[in-house]
């Protein structure tokens, strides 16, 4: 199973020390988050997706492409990659880029993002949110499967005869996954193509959670691609330890209280009691989190939300640790140790798409041309 990080860039004031990071500053240190995740051994860095203040994320290719040539190990992913406001065709160029600057070590999620006004500047119209998902995408795969694409639709303007370079590393696109908190539209897509689909359910209750994920799973079943625990599931969370949990507790109260994501609602006590936030100790979160495949099944893929809320770096720094030494050994083990074997334990890598793909390739290859065919 997968254990990493996801960042929402977000730029926020130390309610501790009354500083603000400068975007820069923000920048820097969320490449410093990435590549001491990698170091620490965590096996996933996600950047979301924002074209407003106060986040600093509007280029995840640019960030992740950097972090491809300054890290060994970590598959970089995004956290959101806005599939109805970008051009599918630059969505196409990029990320076969960065796949192939990675040599594989990368996948991306595709989401409609969080931000309302983000249709009009990209020029597109947020009453057609779902419509967009769908059509980009399809227009998507097409562009990454087939050389020569010949295509019309509702959004953009028509191709003819268009090829979109680089082409996918080794022939075979980057892993997807669709996320989607409340839609389950996007569900739906995600198992019709046998994608992945990642539940960032940060803000909401595990019921909610259990619902969605249940649904793609029976979905992904229906459309042939396995059997419902077969899926391939992932999950949000967040956390913020520390050895002795009063101590967390403390320590974090100011920050939850003032972060513009969620200050000034909830208690922090009812947060944590609704939502999968944990702040505890690092065996509180094991207890927390090793529950979460009781609601979903057993899962791929687990992110949490480290670096948020004006949170210094040095301390962001030490929840990293803290999840590699002592938090993801322990979830590991316990989640491996109760997955059937014919449930898989990762996302497929690189390796293993262009394996299945040579094998599909080598079956259609060795069946008998019917007689007539080639007459």
């Amino acid at each position: 199973m997968q254990f990493g990080i996801f960042t929402v860039s977000d730029v926020t004031t130390d309610p501790t020390t009354g500083e603000t990071p400068t975007e820069t500053e923000r920048m820097r240190a969320m490449m410093r988050i990435a590549q001491h995740a990698d170091q620490a051994g965590l096996d996933v860095f996600a950047t979301g997706e924002h074209h407003n203040p106060p986040f600093v994320a509007s280029s995840p290719t640019t960030l992740l492409g950097y972090l491809a040539a300054s890290t060994g190990n970590i598959v970089l992913s995004t956290s959101t990659t806005l599939i109805t406001t970008n051009d599918p065709v630059k969505i196409a160029e990029d990320y076969a880029t960065l796949q192939v600057l990675s040599d594989g070590r990368m996948d991306l999620m595709m989401g409609r993002g969080n931000t309302g006004p983000v249709y009009p500047w990209f020029g597109q119209d947020i009453r057609q949110g779902i419509p967009l998902a769908f059509e980009n995408y399809a227009l998507l795969r097409r562009l990454w499967e087939e050389e020569v694409v010949d295509w019309e639709g509702r959004f953009r303007t028509p191709l003819q005869g268009f090829t979109s370079t680089p082409r996918p590393l080794d022939g075979v696109p980057p892993f997807v996954w669709h996320g989607s908190i409340r839609s389950p539209e996007i569900a739906e897509q995600a198992a019709y193509y046998g994608d992945g689909f990642l539940h960032n359910n940060i803000f909401w209750p595990i019921g909610h959670t259990k619902q969605m994920v249940n649904y793609y799973r029976r979905r992904f079943e229906h459309y042939g691609h396995g059997r419902a625990d077969q899926a391939i599931v992932g999950l949000g969370g967040q956390a913020f330890m520390r050895r002795n949990s009063q101590d967390a507790w403390n320590e974090f109260r100011p920050y939850f209280d003032n972060a513009p994501v969620y200050g000034h609602g909830p208690s922090m006590e009812d947060f944590t009691t609704t939502t999968p936030l944990t702040v505890g100790s690092p065996q509180q979160v094991i207890e927390r989190y090793a529950e979460m495949r009781e609601h979903v099944g057993d899962y791929q893929r687990q992110l949490f939300l480290v670096d948020h809320a004006g949170l210094p770096l040095k301390t962001v720094l030490e929840q990293i640790d803290l999840l590699a030494e002592e938090v993801v050994p322990a979830l590991r083990a316990e989640m491996e140790a109760k997955r059937p074997a014919h449930v898989p334990a990762n996302p497929p890598s690189h390796a293993e798409r262009v394996a299945a793909a040579r094998a599909a390739e080598a079956e259609q290859a060795a069946e008998p041309v019917k007689e007539g065919e080639n007459a």
